[in-house]
């Protein structure tokens, strides 16, 4: 079952086209890489996906309600002044969440032995693995990830590559904007590549084959 389908989406920035007749789908369980050059309007369009901007022309549309979707852009929206665990509190009040399992995604995440600590002090990838961990408190059915592995150690990306597995598995559809395509299509169904302002490629991950830089 289709749970986001984007027709003829494009996107100006006053008289500046990022990109134009952009259309894909993504399945319940199916996972679609966004891929493309710096400037190529990846995080653009990923934010159209999310509802969080508004297109300049076509249409997206989801099946699921605003709750059951999440996000994870390039802030990792934590506050630094409170411990992990205060951290997942938080959200998961802001949320609406009123029985939330924090110890089992501080254990998903391998947070455990850190909760107590300000977040405020975690490394990057630590600060990444939380991050993730606001996702996993809402169960999403559909997550939007923008360039999650960037600054990852890894151990750190191997675990968020576990969890995007994991993610699939328990029926969720994942868009996933990533700069390490030929490492990371073997994870997903689907690519859409963006490239001088259209759609370069569209189909299985499988068919997709990186063309070296001309630059």
């Amino acid at each position: 079952m289709s749970v986001l389908r984007v027709e003829k989406v494009a996107k100006l920035f006053g008289s500046k086209l990022v990109f134009k007749n952009v259309s894909c789908s993504v399945e319940t369980g199916e996972a679609l890489i966004v891929a493309g050059p710096n400037g190529a309007g990846k995080s653009t369009l990923l934010k159209l996906m999310a509802g969080l901007a508004r297109p300049s022309a076509g249409t997206v549309e989801s099946t699921l309600a605003e709750e059951k979707t999440a996000y994870l852009g390039h802030a990792t929206f934590l506050y630094p002044n409170l411990t992990a665990r205060q951290n997942l509190a938080f959200w998961a009040k802001m949320y609406g969440i009123t029985s939330p399992d924090i110890e089992g995604v501080l254990e998903r995440v391998r947070l455990t032995r850190f909760a107590e600590e300000r977040a405020g002090s975690f490394s990057r990838g630590m600060a990444q693995r939380l991050n993730l961990g606001r996702i996993f408190l809402v169960s999403p059915e559909l997550v939007f990830l923008d360039e999650p592995g960037t600054g990852l150690d890894v151990a750190s990306l191997a675990l968020l590559h576990r969890e995007i597995q994991a993610l699939r598995d328990g029926g969720a559809a994942v868009v996933w904007v990533s700069h390490q395509v030929e490492h990371d299509k073997q994870l997903v169904d689907k690519v859409l590549e963006l490239k001088s302002g259209k759609v370069a490629f569209y189909g299985p991950a499988a068919e997709y084959v990186l063309e070296p830089c001309s630059c």
